[in-house]
């Protein structure tokens, strides 16, 4: 599995509002591109996608911009990725057993094997929080969970 740019971009921009959380008080997406040097017509599709996943909430007009919809401790890196790249997977390679995915010899193993490397990741980025990745950025930067 890739990050996506759009996964990356996601990540750099929620860690810069749980960063800089000050209440309720939203960040301008101009900010948050400063801040992380995005280009701010893509954050802008990316917060969008993030809104509709619940991971933030917009207000509009003068002093609008983002806020975090829930504490970073209840905010995975998985829900991050997924929200703007679909589900996390190792591959395109379907399911075994299923609509004749197994016609080919051998085939049948493989697809067993990438969908749980796809589980295998998606566990992973789902026992990293939002608010690990602040304690990361504030702290030493070779700490590992």
């Amino acid at each position: 599995m890739k990050v996506s740019t759009r996964g990356d971009y996601a990540s750099r921009a929620l860690l810069s509002l749980a960063l800089h959380a000050n209440g309720s008080v939203p960040t301008s997406v101009r900010d948050i591109a400063e801040r992380t040097a995005l280009p701010q017509p893509y954050l802008e599709q990316i917060l969008l996608a993030l809104k509709g996943a619940g991971i933030v909430r917009s207000k509009r007009g003068v002093g609008g911009g983002y806020v975090l919809a829930r504490d970073p401790s209840d905010i995975t890196m998985a829900q991050i990725v997924s929200a703007v790249d679909g589900p996390i997977a190792a591959g395109d390679f379907g399911e075994p057993h299923q609509d004749g995915a197994c016609d080919h010899e051998g085939q049948c193993a493989l697809l067993a094997l990438w969908s749980e490397v796809g589980e295998l990741l998606r566990e992973r980025l789902s026992s990293y929080t939002l608010a690990d990745m602040v304690l990361r950025a504030s702290g030493p930067v070779n700490s590992a969970k």
